[in-house]
């Protein structure tokens, strides 16, 4: 009788476990919603930064990369990490975040050892090869692509420009340009009359790099100034 009784039981929560397998099953999977796809280009010659999503150029900046004593790695890597108002340390130094740290108020460092994205405490640098290998950003663009990336994006250092290179990064400068034309034809007034202050970047520090960018694209000689 007790055998009877055991035997039941068992086949009884079988049933129920197979019961509930086949409803989850059926069950819809619940997936969460990706984010965009992003990949940062850098080209060492034109010392510009691409920043893509989902296949559209985003956001172009001017940054310093190596000199030819250090220069930065080629390759493609990805942002391993994520560091706001870092704390350097080099050779015994140790400098707090602020102003006369090295590495600005923002880092990523890649997946190749000691090298990442970061600020400078010397902004005169950006748009030359001038660093130790990394990658250098004015503090205003470097806060402003810190808050648009993520651990895990692809990054892609490129040393020498290629046909993919100059149309990446001439294809913002010849926007300004039919934007120009366009704003031109409608108002006139509005495109001659306008102060500098207003058609430059509100960024003080890359201010000046703008300025080349945006006027050899009016004049349709861009390629020429943007290395």
């Amino acid at each position: 009788m007790k055998i009877w009784m055991l035997k039941s039981l068992a086949v009884a929560v079988a049933t129920v476990g197979m019961t509930k397998y086949a409803v989850a099953q059926q069950a819809p999977v619940q997936t969460q919603p990706q984010g965009p796809t992003r990949e940062i280009v850098v080209s060492l010659e034109d010392r510009k930064l691409a920043l893509i999503e989902d296949g559209q150029v985003k956001k172009i900046y001017s940054v310093a990369v190596g000199k030819p004593s250090t220069p930065s790695p080629e390759g493609t890597f990805m942002i391993e990490r994520r560091v706001a108002n870092p704390i350097y340390r080099h050779n015994g130094r140790t400098i707090e975040p602020g102003p006369a740290n090295p590495v600005g108020s923002r880092w990523m460092g890649l997946s190749t050892k000691g090298y990442g994205i970061h600020g400078t405490n010397e902004p005169n640098s950006i748009g030359k090869a001038a660093s130790h290998g990394c990658i250098r950003m004015a503090k205003a663009d470097l806060e402003e692509f810190y808050a648009l990336v993520a651990v895990g994006d692809k990054v892609q250092i490129v040393g020498t420009r290629n046909e993919e290179m100059a149309r990446l990064f001439e294809a913002a400068p010849s926007e300004v340009a039919k934007q120009a034309v366009q704003m031109a034809k409608a108002e006139p007034a509005a495109v001659t009359d306008a102060p500098a202050a207003q058609r430059e970047s509100p960024s003080q520090e890359t201010a000046s790099h703008v300025a080349k960018q945006q006027e050899p694209a009016l004049t349709a000689i861009a390629a020429s100034s943007l290395r």
